[in-house]
């Protein structure tokens, strides 16, 4: 789900070696917002019951593996912030270019994206889905995630940082996931991110640097699980370059938000989001 760098910054999911498993900061919280009203008609806790100790555990977890994975180098240029916060010239809204939207796919990912601004931000926005999914949990799909996004120069070191944060053993338990990385029988995992929007921080032909904002969706969904489905809202930054023919992610670093207030309506089911999740499927975003 990641590919790090020191120099570039590391996500927001920091720790430090395998003792952030204790201490890492949480990655995903729940709230629950009752409305404001008289007469005593506050609605109650969606989720009544749930141990919020357990919850916040399991996410400090996911976030402590992370962020050992975001550890190392990548191609080494660029530092700190994006610039993100200061003056830029107006998001250009998605809207008809005449350009041609990507026509292949690697693994089940969009590929071979147009050498342009446009093609970029399509790269960033769907490298953003497939790190953010859970194919990362699985052995077999993260291979074919890191072959297909990664650039070579730095694909290597990167599958190996991955393989050893996603396969934790504890991490997986605490997420309610078998050994192999798959939900118990009767449950659903969800590990899914909706890119809202996206912005070119930088451009040069053959590199770029592309922001992308999104919410995500994570958890199990079912009966029995301690893990609920839960949103959150981030920003992945990911520094991209010009290699074989397309975009490939040489590095990026991960922050909060922006994130907007939460609407007062009840929480779904558990089965309610395991049958959306596999009635919705995910989209190919091109600009």
């Amino acid at each position: 789900m990641s590919i790090g760098g020191e120099e570039y910054g590391e996500r927001s999911r920091a720790g430090e070696g395998d003792s952030a498993y204790d201490d890492a900061p949480s990655r995903l919280t729940t709230r629950t917002r009752l409305p404001d009203g008289e007469g005593g008609n506050s609605r109650p806790p969606a989720r009544p019951g749930r141990s919020l100790v357990t919850v916040v555990g399991v996410i400090v977890l996911l976030i402590a593996a992370i962020a050992f994975a975001n550890r190392g180098g990548g191609d080494g240029s660029g530092s700190g912030d994006t610039g993100d916060d200061k003056p830029g010239p107006n998001a250009q809204p998605t809207a008809p270019t005449g350009e041609h939207p990507v026509k292949d796919s690697q693994s089940g990912i969009a590929a071979h994206f147009p050498h342009t601004k446009q093609g970029a931000e399509s790269a960033g926005a769907n490298y953003a889905v497939a790190l953010g999914g859970s194919g990362m949990f699985t052995d077999s799909e993260r291979a074919k995630i890191v072959s297909a996004l990664y650039s070579p120069s730095v694909a290597k070191k990167r599958e190996k940082d991955l393989d050893k944060a996603y396969s934790n053993p504890k991490l997986l338990k605490n997420i309610g996931l078998k050994k192999n990385g798959t939900a118990p029988d009767g449950s659903t995992f969800i590990s899914r991110v909706n890119p809202v929007g996206t912005k070119v921080e930088e451009y040069g032909g053959d590199t770029s640097t592309v922001s992308v904002w999104y919410s995500s969706l994570f958890g199990i969904a079912g009966e029995k699980s301690k893990n609920p489905v839960s949103e959150s809202w981030y920003t992945d930054t990911f520094k991209l370059k010009w290699t074989d023919g397309d975009w490939k992610v040489t590095d990026y670093k991960q922050k909060d938000g922006p994130t907007p207030v939460g609407h007062d309506q009840p929480a779904s089911s558990a089965k309610k989001m395991a049958d959306a999740v596999k009635k919705y499927g995910g989209f190919t975003y091109a600009r």
